[in-house]
């Protein structure tokens, strides 16, 4: 079976009685789907950052999502999907991807949803830029030129010349840097399994990080700091009540959910056509921060989302012209 040069998996058999328009809709759907599991699943884990510690919300969002992992893999096959040959790649990507969760979650609990997603999609713009050094890519003027523009808008949102500027701010960064060297060493290494295994292997990678965490900071010794962030990391750990309970399965059931909604979607439609509809992230966490919070980006922080996303865009455009595939082409799904 064929690889997909978009996420270096076996491409599905795609019927031929489903026209192409019909899994180009059906795919876009899937990908709006999953891009609105993942932005709620952002927005419960910020709603309860202000009161449990984050590797407990990501013990118990791996724990569900572990069990609906395995209930998909029975149904794919069977759990002898589990097995691989390439014990190293899921340890290497289960380290990146911890990180960019980390990364991620740190921010967002100092900053606004909206502008932690929009500086997260520097994603391919990183990557664009580390397929040079790491895989010996050629890369053109335009497409530097909109590595340059994207990272000015990082520079214009996190305004590093203001008094208020807080360097926790660069976590997001942080975690599309993580990203980006996630994607570049799949892509060099390539990837033999399912989804679903891979799935598994990182949610329990996170569970193992998230106990040991737990059990090394979790009474809470080093707690106390005055920045959301800080307190994010360091909190101790506490029984979560009935609604808590809730939120944190949710938070699980949210990730499973869209991981497989995207990776169904790239199976039945074309990722040129899919790609740009994952940058509905950014309205949508607009809209959780707007209701939920109240949050709502000013213009300078508008313009730094305009300027990532436009370079976003522009290189995923010029990749696509001219059948170049060195971007991130699945940005969203940080926990998978």
């Amino acid at each position: 079976m064929a690889k997909s040069p978009w996420t270096g998996l076996p491409d599905a058999p795609r019927s031929a009685s489903l026209p192409r328009a019909h899994r180009a809709r059906l795919g876009i759907v899937c990908v709006f789907g999953g891009v609105l599991a993942l932005t709620l699943q952002d927005a419960l884990i910020k709603w309860l950052s202000v009161a449990l510690p984050l590797h407990e919300i990501m013990l118990a969002r791996s724990v569900v999502a572990v069990a609906i992992t395995l209930a998909i893999m029975r149904l794919e096959g069977g759990f002898g999907l589990l097995r691989t040959r390439r014990p190293a790649l899921h340890a290497t990507r289960a380290v990146l991807l911890i990180t960019a969760n980390v990364c991620f979650f740190m921010g967002m609990a100092s900053m606004p949803l909206a502008e932690v997603t929009a500086i997260f999609f520097l994603a391919p713009l990183f990557i664009t830029a580390l397929s040079v050094p790491l895989l010996g890519e050629r890369v053109g003027v335009r497409r530097w030129a909109a590595v340059i523009v994207g990272m000015a808008g990082m520079i214009v949102m996190l305004r590093p010349a203001e008094e208020t500027f807080d360097p926790v701010a660069l976590f997001p960064a942080g975690a599309a840097l993580a990203y980006a060297f996630l994607q570049i060493v799949t892509r060099r290494l390539g990837a033999t399994d399912r989804a679903s295994s891979m799935a598994f292997y990182v949610h329990v990678a996170f569970a193992i990080v998230s106990v040991a965490v737990g059990l090394a900071i979790g009474d809470g010794r080093f707690a106390g700091s005055d920045h959301p962030s800080i307190d994010f990391l360091l909190r101790a750990w506490s029984w979560p009540a009935g609604q808590e309970v809730a939120l944190l399965s949710g938070c699980g059931v949210m990730a499973s959910i869209g991981a497989y909604l995207l990776f169904q979607a790239y199976r039945v439609a074309r990722p040129a056509v899919l790609a740009p509809f994952e940058y509905a992230a950014l309205p949508l966490s607009l809209f959780w921060g707007a209701m939920l919070w109240g949050d709502w980006p000013d213009a300078t922080a508008m313009s730094g989302m305009a300027l990532i996303v436009g370079g976003g865009l522009y290189v995923f455009y010029r990749e696509t012209l001219h059948g170049q595939w060195n971007g991130v082409r699945r940005i969203l799904p940080r926990n998978r």
